[in-house]
């Protein structure tokens, strides 16, 4: 069975894009990237985000990179759709670009909300093709399961990616992208 695993990076920012991730990787994957060392992007250097991101582009069976800038969530929220809905729909994208061919995955993703039943429903609810899905949403999933720790390093690095992009246009001013930083309110 493959597993795909989900996480996001830059939840919540008023500079720069949230990034969502999906990996799809097999067991045989998990384990070699497991001895490469990926672990929660937190948990992690830039630098070694940065040869891991390589690593997990070339051996996983395929990826998915959705990034939502700060102007789609503010629209979302003005239609009444919360930073949780919002990624769910951003979720299920990545589930239904990445489940075509394939027989049977168990989808692992990062749960964003304290409600993981009614935030699980909803998500199923934007999935075109749930006949060969097992999905399991679970808080710390990117510290409990390898899949979900490779899309939250490739979220984050792709996040940085984003940003430096921003700093070469605005300088280091702008500071970090959220708004609990001081530098960028």
């Amino acid at each position: 069975m493959l597993t795909l695993g989900i996480d996001e990076a830059g939840r919540g920012p008023v500079i720069g894009p949230m990034v969502l991730a999906g990996c799809l990787m097999d067991e045989k994957t998990e384990k070699e990237l497991k001895k490469l060392g990926v672990k929660d992007s937190k948990q992690l250097t830039q630098k070694r985000r940065e040869f891991l991101e390589e690593k997990i582009k070339e051996k996983s069976e395929t990826f998915e990179i959705v990034l939502v800038f700060p102007e789609e969530i503010d629209y979302a929220n003005s239609k009444g759709v919360n930073l949780n809905t919002l990624e769910a729909i951003k979720a299920a994208r990545i589930i239904n670009k990445i489940n075509k061919g394939f027989k049977k995955i168990k989808v692992i993703i990062d749960c964003p909300s304290p409600s993981i039943i009614k935030w699980q429903d909803f998500l199923k609810t934007k999935i075109e093709n749930l006949s060969n899905l097992e999905i399991s949403c679970e808080h710390k999933a990117d510290k409990n399961h390898v899949s979900v720790s490779a899309a939250s390093i490739l979220a984050k690095c792709i996040r940085e990616k984003e940003m430096t992009k921003l700093k070469e246009i605005y300088g280091d001013c702008m500071g970090s992208g959220y708004c609990s930083d001081p530098i960028t309110c």
